[in-house]
């Protein structure tokens, strides 16, 4: 299986191992992340103006490319994913925005919203199964206590996202035991980290992490993993003592193509 691969600007600057984590656990698995030439930042914020369109251009063309050589497309980041899909669903159910991105883009064959968009987790479950999944595991994390951490963006809007239950998902849960490790379900695992407000509010966004990382480790957290790097950030600046990792360096680490643990 071939899928475009969007990879965002995170992973390819400031977390570079993580997206080099993914691509490898990808060949392992048995399917290819192609990289989408010339992409461009999505932005990493889904503009909420009712006609804001020149924003939402660079996730068009990225979805135009992925359609055109009869692909989905895949990203390993929440905030990408989330952007990705809802212009997808503009792009399929709003007739203005799909009639200006077409005119402005002057496509040869305008785009209706006919990629799919996939966060890698969903290739995970859905393309590839947990089951299988486990299967390749070399070297499981048995006696790790770990916390999922979904935040936002995965999971809202549930009508337009469709990643998995917004109030009570399990996609992450069923990852951990994959790979071997024991999942925890804590109270705070949905709630907001505060990462677009890190900078303007400190106090704030601090706050609520630590709200988070206490939550888990009351319930028996060892570490959180998250799929959104922003997240990942957040919490692990906040000054709590609970290691936040990454879900693909964690599946590097399973799959046998991380060298040490993620405990060192």
């Amino acid at each position: 299986m071939k899928y475009s691969y969007y990879p965002g600007c995170t992973l390819k600057n400031k977390a570079v191992d993580l997206d080099r984590y993914g691509r490898e656990s990808a060949k392992a698995l048995g399917f290819e992340l192609e990289e989408i030439e010339n992409w461009q930042c999505c932005g990493g914020v889904y503009p909420l103006g009712a006609d804001e369109i020149a924003s939402k251009l660079s996730s068009v063309r990225a979805l135009v490319d992925a359609r055109d050589k009869g692909q989905d497309v895949v990203t390993l980041c929440s905030a990408c994913h989330h952007v990705l899909k809802r212009v997808n669903d503009d792009m399929k159910n709003v007739e203005d925005i799909r009639t200006r991105a077409n005119n402005y883009m002057a496509l040869d064959t305008p785009y209706e919203g006919e990629t799919k968009v996939l966060h890698f987790l969903e290739v995970l479950r859905d393309e590839i199964g947990f089951s299988e999944l486990k299967k390749k595991v070399t070297n499981p994390l048995k006696g790790k206590k770990i916390g999922a951490y979904y935040g936002c963006l995965l999971l809202r809007p549930g009508k337009v996202m469709a990643f998995d239950n917004p109030e009570n998902p399990t996609i992450i849960e069923d990852f951990i035991r994959a790979i071997g490790a024991e999942p925890v379900i804590y109270p705070y695992r949905n709630e907001c980290c505060g990462g677009y407000i890190s900078l303007k509010e400190k106090e704030h966004a601090k706050n609520l992490c630590t709200d988070i990382c206490q939550s888990a480790k009351g319930f028996g957290a060892d570490m959180l993993i998250t799929a959104c790097p922003l997240c990942m950030y957040n919490l692990n600046k906040s000054g709590n003592d609970i290691p936040v990792y990454y879900f693909t360096e964690l599946l590097a680490e399973a799959l046998g193509l991380k060298e040490g643990s993620c405990d060192e």
